[in-house]
């Protein structure tokens, strides 16, 4: 249930893992994994036995950025959803 009962206060309830607090750690992290990814495909691309396993870290830099643009978007629209409501 996302409102409360109440008619006179219908405040969003927002889950605690939607918070802003929760999607700035999660982008840390990402950060994090993002460039330990591109580090891997540098050292990959540098060593020729490790060539063939360059989609590894290839994958962590595409998945990684995939998230951080989901919850980069999901931040401004809330952000510009509180800008339009005041």
């Amino acid at each position: 249930m996302r409102l409360y009962q109440n008619p006179l206060y219908r405040k969003l309830i927002v889950p605690w893992w939607d918070s802003e607090l929760a999607c700035a750690l999660v982008l840390m992290f990402m950060f994090a994994v993002f460039s330990f990814g591109v580090i891997g495909v540098t050292v990959a691309n540098d060593h020729l036995e490790y060539r063939s396993y360059i989609w590894v870290p290839a994958t962590l830099v595409v998945l990684s950025a995939g998230v951080i643009l989901s919850i980069t978007v999901r931040l401004i629209r809330r952000y510009l959803n509180m800008k339009l409501k005041s």
